[in-house]
């Protein structure tokens, strides 16, 4: 592995970063000087600078299908920007519907939804066209919630993560959990009880874009609080729960076996994974979107793991293979986001103010 490319501009730690999809080459970084510098690749320095506020920047997202619109998360505030690099910004909206420190936030496909979580457990779905609240979804997490992200495929549901371990999927239509994955459960904890003495805090989580599921599948990758990343298969965990229902309802009468707890791949220090706790998670936009998942983690490592095999390690019965290339760094990782383009295709925050760029092939 090469050395990487620096990128400066930030006066603090570096927190987050989101790469263009639409314009290949183009980041936005946070961090906690709360500011925004946009670099564009093919140029040496930081192309624009924009001062949000005084607070850590702790999110970003882009507006799907608008990418001159930017979704800024600072203390417990969301901003709207209309950025036009070559010129300036435009603060367009700013809403404060969330009580404590937002943690992440997430635009839908459609951009008429965005979710924000916050330190509470609280997750806020916002009304992006009415610009109002639509729904508060509470009740599920005990602790700090720490991810979101909708599922493009179902357009009602979000999925969420905690530090009370528990990853839960939602129908924000009607503000209710319709699975929920405690990880914190004995059975939830795996064979290797070795992994880590951390709890399995969900730190972050990915989903596909719409375009990658061909590739990747129905999934959700977790970053874990003990060095693990798990990948579940979202149908199949919500088949199991209908089909758990049904047999309730059914009790005492001739019905079919429920179905099995869901399909699952647990990435763990065994398969080379992660040794500490696991910050951040992503899908490859470069090549062939949605073949790598490539995590971040408090082990001073980056992991590339090869997302297409999924579906066939559990019918092989070996998936020694599934890591794909290994990274090691100096600091630990804040964030990480991959661009679309064939080199300098990986941005990696740490706990450092400069951004680094990696080309993974």
């Amino acid at each position: 592995m090469s050395e990487p490319r620096r990128l400066r501009g930030h006066k603090a730690t570096a927190t987050c970063c989101i790469a263009s999809r639409d314009r290949p080459g183009i980041v936005a970084t946070a961090g906690e000087d709360g500011c925004i510098c946009w670099f564009d690749m093919r140029c040496k320095d930081a192309q624009f600078v924009m001062e949000v506020g005084p607070e850590p920047v702790s999110s970003l997202c882009f507006k799907p299908g608008n990418e001159d619109i930017i979704y800024v998360s600072s203390g417990n505030e969301v901003k709207c920007f209309d950025v036009n690099m070559a010129t300036s910004q435009k603060l367009l909206q700013s809403y404060h519907y969330n009580k404590e420190e937002i943690n992440q936030i997430a635009c839908n496909s459609k951009s008429t939804f965005l979710a924000s979580t916050d330190d509470s457990g609280d997750i806020k779905i916002i009304d992006m066209h009415q610009h109002c609240l639509y729904k508060t979804l509470r009740a599920g997490h005990t602790s700090i919630c720490s991810s979101v992200q909708f599922i493009p495929w179902r357009a009602w549901e979000v999925i969420t993560g905690g530090l009370d371990s528990k990853l839960i999927i939602w129908d924000f239509s009607k503000g209710r959990p319709t699975k929920i994955v405690d990880f914190g459960s004995p059975k939830m904890k795996g064979t290797n009880m070795a992994q880590s003495f951390n709890p399995a805090f969900v730190h972050a989580i990915a989903v596909p874009d719409y375009d990658m599921l061909d590739t990747s599948g129905n999934i959700c990758v977790v970053a874990r609080g003990d060095g693990a990343v798990d990948v579940i298969n979202i149908e199949s965990e919500l088949a199991a729960t209908r089909s758990k229902s049904t047999t309730k309802v059914h009790k005492g009468s001739q019905s079919t076996p429920p179905v099995a707890e869901g399909s699952r791949l647990h990435l763990d220090y065994t398969l080379g994974g992660h040794v500490a706790a696991v910050s951040c998670a992503a899908f490859s936009l470069f090549g062939e979107r949605g073949k790598f998942i490539i995590t971040g983690g408090n082990d001073k490592s980056v992991k590339v793991w090869e997302c297409s095999r999924y579906l066939d390690v559990g019918q092989s019965g070996s998936n020694n293979n599934i890591l794909h290339l290994n990274i090691n760094l100096s600091k630990k990782v804040n964030w990480l986001c991959t661009t679309p383009t064939a080199s300098e295709n990986l941005v990696v925050c740490d706990t450092t103010k400069v951004v680094k760029v990696y080309s993974v092939l």
